[in-house]
């Protein structure tokens, strides 16, 4: 007997494919114990070159993870993170857990840039400083742009990117690629349940949607019987997902890593977060392949966290950060940007790393690079009233 394709009540009629997924819970999907699903959002763009954005939610320790250990101010400020490290260039050494990343150091795939930040100051919150992030604004969020990334206005400037829906994977939000451009939401895994009603109504969305068909049948396919599911703070994991979708026509991809707001015992809490960056990163290489020499890494965080370690031996929330840049696009092997130093004096408001630089400069440069934009018109539209400054030559 052939099978009925499901009635749409009333109830569903309002329901768009993204909003229908991305409240999966009404629908009947339930996810794993996980407090989090981590958001992913991908996009096809003209080119063979491609971008991969890292957001480090909870405020990156820039100090820890880059340690200026050649600044004589550091172990006086630092006395329980600052006693080791890998050795890059004198002056700067990877935090100890990052050891797997130095061949990508050596062979000129990964840079920093200490002491940069967004234009948010002050108030340290991390939803704002996320939004800020992801927005790619400075000063308080306009309301035209509360709910627009940077990503998403990259796409409108982009010739040909209309024939290549956008689409997030997970329950939150990813600011950073909403906005004009279509996105479609979907949840990949962390063990989605679904009744055979959901997957029936599912089947009838893949009919309209061809893109998105494929989309979520590697989602039901992951989160199967016979599938591994992708689990949210799997980051190897995402960083194979994502890989797999940029060998197809995904051209630019943004996920989050957590685990980084680190005010208690940091010298204990924040190797498991750097270890899920490294295995997102030697990742990412593995499985791309020849496609990592088209290859540009972000990982960006909110901001920085205090110079001065606390009473419990963690950091509170500060400002200036670090950048890292991965890649077999950039000119990596080398350190970007300048050092402010820790003397007292030249701290910011005499507690923070002093950002020297927008972090939204060298994001724009990249951009300009890789996709043969102007330098005013990524001033103008995806980092509205930036000023761009030099070119930072961030890439080959």
């Amino acid at each position: 007997m052939r099978r009925q394709r499901p009635a749409i009540t009333e109830a569903h009629q309002p329901l768009s494919r993204r909003g229908f997924l991305g409240q999966s819970l009404a629908l009947g999907c339930s996810l794993a114990a996980a407090p989090l699903v981590t958001p992913i959002a991908l996009a096809g763009a003209p080119g063979e070159n491609r971008l991969v954005v890292i957001i480090l939610r909870g405020a990156m320790d820039g100090l820890d993870l880059l340690r200026p250990l050649g600044d004589p101010f550091l172990p006086e400020l630092r006395p329980s993170l600052s006693d080791e490290g890998v050795g890059l260039d004198g002056h700067f050494a990877l935090h100890p857990v990052l050891e797997g990343l130095l061949p990508l150091w050596q062979a000129g795939e990964l840079a920093f840039v200490p002491a940069t930040s967004t234009p948010y100051r002050d108030r340290r919150s991390h939803f704002d400083g996320q939004d800020h992030l992801e927005a790619g604004t400075a000063g308080a969020l306009p309301p035209a742009l509360a709910r627009d990334g940077w990503l998403n206005r990259l796409l409108t400037l982009l010739p040909g990117v209309e024939g290549r829906t956008a689409f997030a994977v997970g329950r939150t939000r990813m600011l950073i690629l909403e906005g004009e451009a279509p996105i479609t939401q979907w949840t990949p895994g962390t063990e989605l349940a679904l009744s055979p009603q959901s997957q029936l109504l599912l089947s009838y969305l893949f009919e309209a949607d061809p893109l998105f068909a494929e989309a979520g049948q590697t989602a039901l396919k992951m989160s199967g019987p016979s599938g591994t599911g992708l689990v949210a703070q799997d980051a190897e994991g995402l960083a194979h997902f994502v890989a797999e979708q940029m060998q197809g026509a995904t051209r630019i991809a943004s996920f989050s890593l957590t685990g980084w707001d680190t005010h208690q015992a940091q010298a204990r809490a924040l190797p498991p977060a750097l270890t899920q960056l490294q295995a997102a990163l030697l990742g990412l290489r593995a499985r791309l392949g020849p496609l990592w020499a088209q290859t540009t890494v972000m990982a960006m965080t909110e901001f920085g966290r205090t110079v001065r370690e606390n009473g419990t031996g963690g950091t509170d929330h500060g400002t200036g950060g670090a950048l890292l840049l991965a890649g077999g696009a950039i000119k990596g092997g080398r350190i970007i940007g300048g050092w402010p130093g820790l003397a007292e004096n030249a701290l910011y408001a005499g507690r923070d790393l002093m950002p020297l630089r927008d972090i939204r400069a060298y994001a724009g440069w990249a951009l300009r690079d890789m996709f043969g934009l102007e330098a005013s018109a990524i001033a103008a539209t995806v980092f509205p009233g930036l000023d761009m400054e030099a070119n930072p030559g961030l890439l080959l």
